[in-house]
């Protein structure tokens, strides 16, 4: 395992969580992920990704909603848990990430090459 994934799966456990609206798919539009974040995802066609972007969706997402909930970039995490990236309903955990690990996801983000979603 790469240090770089070893920071993810850091990461991962400290952005909190907390329990969308159903049905509700506002924060997945395409997303950039690292590539150590995209190996943990299945592979789609090219195909599949432009008729996904075509629609501003994620190619992960499926009728029921995010096919690869508990494998999601970290953006994906990061979406209403912080004033940055607010539920655009008003959800979010009870108590919102803290400030010094959302800086390291950005951090993470801007280190590492990014792949379109």
């Amino acid at each position: 395992m790469s240090c770089t994934s070893r920071k993810i799966d850091q990461l991962r456990l400290q952005i909190p969580s907390f329990a969308c609206v159903p049905g509700c798919h506002d924060c997945c539009g395409p997303v950039t992920a690292s590539s150590e974040e995209m190996a943990r995802l299945p592979v789609k066609s090219d195909a599949a990704h432009d008729a996904a972007l075509a629609e501003l969706d994620c190619v992960h997402l499926g009728p029921q909603g995010c096919e690869v909930y508990d494998q999601r970039p970290l953006i994906c995490r990061l979406f209403g848990t912080s004033k940055s990236l607010p539920c655009p309903h008003g959800r979010g955990p009870d108590t919102p990430i803290e400030a010094q690990v959302e800086q390291q996801v950005h951090q993470l983000i801007a280190s590492t090459r990014q792949v379109l979603v």
